[in-house]
């Protein structure tokens, strides 16, 4: 019974994770998109790495959620497919990797949260570079984009951890 709940309450939470992603971006844009500086939030991201390491059972399909909430987030947010879609199950099959040789505290979860950041962004990067949708240096994009967005993300983190992590015990 108590799994089920967990079931159900991880694309709930997934998708209002990607709509709060845009929402949130949209009223804070003149903070988070100040020129040169963009600032990237990544709550959808958070969600996933929380649910492969805090899924005890690792029975949720969270690989399949992944694509297709990229998939979504791609199409609605980006217009280019294929970025999100790759980019997030790539993260979770990275996650569910290294899960097995680290503890679940919170120091370990945040690093591992910086790692997958940077790897999906650094990934993000690469295929606009590809694509030519992005001209920049990867000087430019280390210090206007990356370095803004880890700091974002790394104070959402240490707000969220101790609500997210009781939620998911809570259900689990």
């Amino acid at each position: 019974m108590r799994y089920s709940r967990l079931k159900i309450l991880f694309p709930i939470g997934l998708f209002v994770a990607l709509f709060l992603d845009g929402a949130l971006s949209n009223v804070f844009a003149g903070k988070l998109f100040s020129y040169p500086y963009s600032s990237v939030l990544h709550l959808v991201l958070m969600w996933i790495i929380f649910a492969v390491f805090l899924d005890d059972r690792d029975d949720l399909s969270i690989g399949m959620w992944s694509f297709f909430v990229g998939l979504v987030f791609d199409w609605y947010y980006t217009g280019i497919f294929g970025v999100y879609m790759i980019g997030l199950p790539l993260i979770v099959y990275i996650c569910r990797q290294i899960k097995p040789w680290l503890d679940q505290n919170f120091l370990t979860l945040l690093m591992v949260y910086i790692i997958n950041l940077t790897i999906l962004e650094t990934f993000t990067f690469i295929w606009y570079s590809m694509s030519h949708v992005a001209s920049s240096t990867v000087a430019d994009f280390t210090v206007y984009t990356l370095g803004p967005t880890i700091a974002t993300n790394l104070a959402i983190f240490v707000i969220l951890y101790y609500p997210m992590r009781r939620l998911y015990l809570s259900v689990n």
